[in-house]
């Protein structure tokens, strides 16, 4: 019975941080996070507060110094970032551009490309789920940015990876076209059933992706919640400065339009 209890729990914490620390430079960082699964949570801060770094510690791109990353349970420090159980989509898609859309996909179900009919229909069936059916031998650099974006997200839907790692994904492409892959992604996570990490500048973008934020700064997880109130917070001075929202007397003097010299 224990054994079952343990079992059902790690199911239930898709993600867990337990003091993974990675120097870079003079930046120190510092994680300590837990997300149950089937979550979607926007990651916000600075630039330089160390978002894209938590991602690519969590999908093997960087080795902590120390600390664990489960996975589901599993301890995948150790693991390459192919065999952790996730798929990542970048801001600039990161789309092979020599390689079609079919084949870029193909990749990410075998890097050897030695793909069984079943992989080719995946592929066939992940291009249609995004709205890119035919689109399979055309090359990157004829597709739109959105249509990139889609290809981006037929991969990691093929994938069915149960952790999807976003780092804003959806930058530059318009507030419109934005709401509409943000759509796609939550339609995608629920098919497969996925826990969502998505790193956003935009506190709209968060609140139409996301219901729980973390916020960083300095290489730290400085505030986390619910999206419901979370921008009307004016307890953490970081986050006031961030939104603009601040009215401490230097952040109003920043503000304060510049005054004509005097004749």
């Amino acid at each position: 019975m224990t054994a079952v209890s343990s079992a059902t729990s790690d199911r239930a914490v898709a993600l867990q941080l337990e003091g993974v620390q990675l120097q870079l430079g003079t930046s120190s960082m510092h994680f300590d996070l837990s997300r149950p699964t089937g979550s979607v949570t926007a990651i916000m801060g600075p630039s330089g507060s160390g978002k894209s770094t938590l991602l690519n510690l969590i999908a093997g791109f960087l080795t902590a110094d120390a600390g664990r990353i489960l996975i589901e349970g599993i301890d995948v420090g150790h693991l390459p970032p192919a065999r952790r159980g996730l798929s990542m989509v970048f801001q600039d898609n990161n789309l092979f551009a020599h390689l079609d859309i079919a084949t870029n996909i193909g990749l990410g179900l075998d890097p050897h490309l030695k793909l069984t009919a079943d992989q080719k229909k995946t592929i066939e069936a992940a291009l249609e789920r995004v709205g890119l059916q035919g689109f399979g031998r055309r090359l990157p650099g004829t597709l739109s940015g959105g249509e990139r974006q889609r290809a981006a997200l037929a991969r990691a839907f093929a994938r069915r990876q149960p952790l999807l790692l976003l780092d804003e994904p959806f930058d530059g492409l318009g507030p419109g076209l934005a709401a509409d892959m943000i759509a796609l992604m939550l339609e995608i996570r629920r098919d497969v059933g996925a826990t969502v990490l998505m790193v956003t500048h935009d506190p709209d973008e968060a609140k139409m992706a996301a219901g729980h934020v973390l916020f960083l700064s300095k290489g730290r997880i400085i505030a986390e919640g619910a999206i419901d109130g979370f921008f009307e917070r004016r307890d953490v001075p970081e986050l006031a400065r961030y939104l603009g929202t601040d009215s401490s007397p230097a952040t109003a003097a920043q503000k304060r339009p510049p005054t004509s010299p005097l004749p």
